[in-house]
């Protein structure tokens, strides 16, 4: 079971390396323009993890429900799920480009955008709203490769995204000197690229995909579940997007500088929950798999192992942010007084692996048995401690409060996920 566990989630871990790698160079970038570049964005790109964070039902929906499909070694099932999710997430990409203006002035209001960097974060969201019909497309295809526990395809497409996007930006705008719009533009290219790609590696599929028949594709039952399941990971996405949200404009508030030294946190927590993440993948196309199957002596073995895996994980993290923070900040920026602020944190960063570490594996057991509701239910729980957690401690020290609670909201995540299952069990939904 281990070797099953390391083939899915090593690639997934590599895979998912990648992307805030991404962040990280974007990041180091705009971070040695100036603070204003740094803090336009953070505050740009927290529009798209909000946007696109909340469409990721796209891609853990369609695992979970290919999964359990493959494992129940129903053919039509595996075929209409990618059809169904593709028409959807064409549709809903189209949706956004329509209302591209609305949602710009609503972000930006919300997220108290300053008037002193709001040019550059204007820019940067004009340019890369276009790729949302491709990451949603994306999303699908990824999630319906990981759901046939097929992980070197994912890999791939993340590779080649981001590798193009990386080298894309940095020649743009170190080479070209095109600022921050250089890195939109690095962006926008890879993320089509992506799908033209993804699209010739779904050729592969063709002994197990047929035409579908629309009355079928668009039946009224089986569209009511997928949108059942897919709602529930949706409005669970949004108050996880939410959560982030808040952290974002709250940070915002406190003035330039705090921003930018939140936003320099916040790539930590990226760089761990997408490695970790890896195992939640895992346990998402494994736990489909033998749930579809009804084999419930390998899913608990699956569930065992896995959180032993992460645990170990988020072990080492704690002890790499406890002993070399200092250096991996030089690598993010030079202005001495956000690597000076940030030893403050140091602390209180390693805390992080640990309290988070089980809300993110849960959320891929869950997701394998399109557990959706209470995956939904137990998120919106945290978020709301979160949010009265920090308004009644903010008045100490407000920039304290906003991390160590941001970190609560993590720990009360998986506390509540546990219980859930520890109550209901393989019967939960």
């Amino acid at each position: 079971m281990n070797r099953s566990i390391l083939r899915l989630a090593v690639p997934n871990i590599i895979s998912n390396i990648s992307v805030p790698l991404v962040s990280a160079v974007d990041t180091m970038l705009m971070g040695h323009l100036s603070t204003l570049h740094l803090a336009a964005l953070g505050i740009a790109s927290m529009i798209f993890i909000f946007i696109y964070g909340i469409m990721n039902f796209l891609r853990s929906g369609t695992t979970g429900m290919s999964a359990q499909s493959f494992g129940a070694e129903d053919s039509k099932g595996v075929t209409y799920t990618l059809y169904r999710a593709l028409l959807v997430a064409l549709l809903i990409g189209l949706a956004i480009l329509l209302m591209q203006e609305p949602i710009k002035e609503l972000s930006f209001y919300l997220l108290n955008i300053d008037s002193s960097y709001q040019e550059y974060a204007s820019l940067y969201y004009d340019i890369r709203i276009a790729t949302a019909p491709a990451v949603f497309l994306l999303y699908v295809l990824m999630g319906w490769f990981f759901g046939l526990q097929n992980a070197l395809y994912p890999l791939l497409i993340t590779l080649l995204v981001n590798g193009v996007n990386i080298a894309l930006s940095y020649l743009l705008v170190v080479k070209l000197g095109w600022g921050i719009e250089g890195a939109a533009y690095g962006t926008l290219i890879a993320q089509y690229a992506g799908v033209v790609f993804a699209l010739l590696l779904l050729l592969k599929y063709n002994n197990r995909l047929f035409v579908p028949d629309m009355a079928e594709l668009l039946q009224r039952s089986l569209l009511l579940r997928f949108f059942r399941v897919n709602s529930d990971i949706f409005i669970r996405t949004i108050m996880l997007t939410f959560a982030f949200g808040f952290f974002n404009a709250q940070a915002a508030k406190g003035g330039t500088q705090t921003l930018a030294l939140m936003v320099l946190l916040l790539q930590f927590v990226l760089w761990f929950s997408y490695i970790i993440d890896g195992f939640a993948n895992a346990a998402e196309s494994l736990v489909g798999k033998y749930y579809g199957a009804k084999d419930w002596q390998r899913l608990g073995s699956v569930l065992k192992l896995i959180f032993l895996w992460a645990f170990g994980f988020a072990l080492l993290f704690t002890i790499l942010y406890t002993f070399f923070t200092e250096e991996l900040v030089a690598l993010y920026t030079n202005q001495n007084d956000l690597q000076v602020a940030i030893g403050t944190y140091i602390p209180y960063l390693a805390l992080m692996p640990i309290f988070s570490f089980g809300a993110f594996v849960w959320d891929g057991v869950y997701i394998g048995m399109t557990a959706s509701r209470a995956m939904r239910n137990s998120v919106t729980v945290a978020t709301l401690l979160f949010v009265i957690l920090f308004y009644a401690t903010k008045t100490l020290n407000a920039e304290l409060a906003l991390w160590l609670t941001f970190l609560a909201f993590f720990l009360f995540r998986g506390v509540l996920q546990s219980y859930l299952f520890w109550k209901h069990g393989y019967s939960l939904r």
